[in-house]
């Protein structure tokens, strides 16, 4: 039940936007069964069981990758949610205080907070599949990401999710509880109105190449390349291919260069391609990389940007030694990719700063922020998701641009190979329609230029470092009181 309590929620919430109020309760069975539990050992494995399947739910497009080992994936990250079942049961369990149960509205969201904080980290997977990601269509939501990121919009979710559960359970506590509920609302209300606006300076003209499924980096080539051609005389400043657009070093290959060139001639436009291919450096030794290259009418520009964070068992696994045998089960990476040491900001000639992001890369909120914080007017991520067609990836990952583009106050243009390509003002809503998984075509989209700085840009992760400090003050104070009884 807990596991069915907390797969509800993710296998809901991000392919279909009208669903998006199913958050805000989805994990109200969850919590009312852990509060129930009779020993904190039993709180455990129920908190354990329904973090094995949240990450099953969220990730459940990788079985055809990954096979048996989602698994042993979800059962080792499951594992975070153990110590908040324990968190959960502590605060709700049996017949609360009043106080405590509208204690525990600010405390067991923050729990949750640090379980997404130690998933985030890249080993473990990433900040794929936060709660407050769900919201990426609620205007409210975007807003608070602006001003907290997406960290703080999971705090409301959860704590609202809690704060339902007072009202069920704990009879003393539903007026407080409710208090609380009307607050949050005034709270939003106050941030919806208070958060200041990016301020639109300029537009540029974006478009995108999605060839769609094509076997083959030669048979992909010369469509990207046809689709790059119609794109004569529609004024783009900027055209973005997907990621692994092209197979081969341009280094290596003047031929590839001079024919992106000449496109980019044809287009009026520098071209940004991604490259997928080994490259040698002066020593002999490198390895493959994945490159956003931008191309002008000359040829590369030598802006280029390597990815740093890559896709754990699709890019690369883990401790390679020891859980190595996942390339005999599944489509893991045969060959580990290589990685850049840092970000990288391109310019379009008389026009604007851009910031690029291979892939996986847009589910780290600090990625995006940083770029901003240099100067970045744009940010542009170049995907593929080709490897889950038919599957919710392309649709989640799409919605994160909408949460970069609220958190940073810049718009987010999400190119893809195969779909789904999108496109996110400044403020996180959509611009023009989306490029479809049954797609090949492209579109050049009139994109906000925005200025100004986001509360989130400014002062990062707080609603993280809040979180860990509320949670630092609670076993504070219980430890405190244990040693007095013990000193009784």
């Amino acid at each position: 039940m807990a596991a069915l309590g907390a797969g509800a929620l993710p296998a809901l919430a991000f392919p279909e936007p009208s669903l998006w109020w199913w958050a805000y309760v989805a994990l109200v069975p969850w919590l009312l069964l852990v509060r129930t539990a009779p020993t904190a050992r039993r709180a455990a494995m129920e908190g354990w069981c329904g973090g094995i399947g949240f990450v099953v739910a969220v990730h459940h497009w990788l079985i055809p990758s990954l096979h048996v080992f989602i698994v042993v994936v979800a059962a080792l990250l499951g594992l975070l949610w153990a110590p908040w079942g324990v968190l959960v049961r502590s605060r709700l369990g049996g017949a609360p205080p009043a106080a405590r149960a509208l204690r525990a509205v600010a405390v067991i969201p923050s729990g949750w907070l640090v379980i997404e904080l130690v998933r985030s980290w890249e080993a473990l997977g990433g900040p794929w599949g936060l709660l407050g990601a769900s919201q990426w269509e609620v205007p409210p939501a975007l807003r608070l990401a602006s001003v907290g990121g997406v960290w703080l919009v999971s705090l409301l979710v959860v704590a609202v999710n809690t704060a339902v559960v007072v009202l069920i359970a704990v009879p003393p506590a539903r007026t407080p509880a409710l208090a609380a509920l009307a607050g949050g609302a005034l709270a939003v209300s106050a941030v919806w109105l208070w958060a200041p606006r990016p301020a639109e300076l300029s537009r540029a003209r974006i478009a995108v190449v999605q060839p769609g499924v094509i076997e083959g980096a030669d048979r992909r080539f010369a469509r990207e390349a046809e689709l790059t051609r119609a794109l004569a005389g529609r004024g783009a400043d900027l055209v973005v291919w997907g990621e692994s657009s092209v197979g081969a070093d341009l280094r290596e290959r003047p031929d590839l260069a001079e024919r992106l060139a000449a496109l980019s001639r044809t287009a009026g436009a520098e071209l940004l391609v991604n490259v997928d291919a080994r490259r040698t450096d002066a020593a002999g030794g490198g390895g493959i990389f994945k490159s956003s290259v931008l191309v002008g009418p000359r040829g590369p520009t030598g802006a280029r940007y390597d990815k740093m964070r890559l896709v754990p068992f699709g890019e690369y696994i883990p401790a390679r030694n020891l859980l190595g045998w996942a390339t005999s089960v599944g489509r893991a990476a045969g060959e580990d990719r290589l990685r850049g040491d840092r970000p990288v900001l391109m310019e379009v000639p008389d026009g604007f700063r851009f910031g690029p992001l291979v892939c996986f890369e847009s589910a780290f909120p600090d990625m995006s922020r940083h770029l901003v914080r240099e100067g970045a007017r744009l940010l542009v991520v170049q995907s593929a998701t080709s490897s889950f067609q038919g599957s919710w990836a392309p649709e989640q990952h799409a919605s994160l641009a909408a949460l970069r583009a609220a958190e940073t106050g810049r718009s987010v243009v999400h190119a893809t190979l195969t779909g789904v390509s999108a496109v996110h003002g400044p403020d996180g809503g959509r611009i023009g329609r989306p490029l479809g998984t049954d797609r090949s075509a492209a579109a050049v989209f009139d994109v906000p230029l925005a200025v100004g700085t986001t509360p989130y840009v400014r002062f990062g992760d707080w609603p993280v470092y809040g979180a860990l400090a509320l949670l630092g003050a609670v076993a504070a104070g219980a430890l405190v009181r244990r040693r007095a009884a013990s000193a009784s």
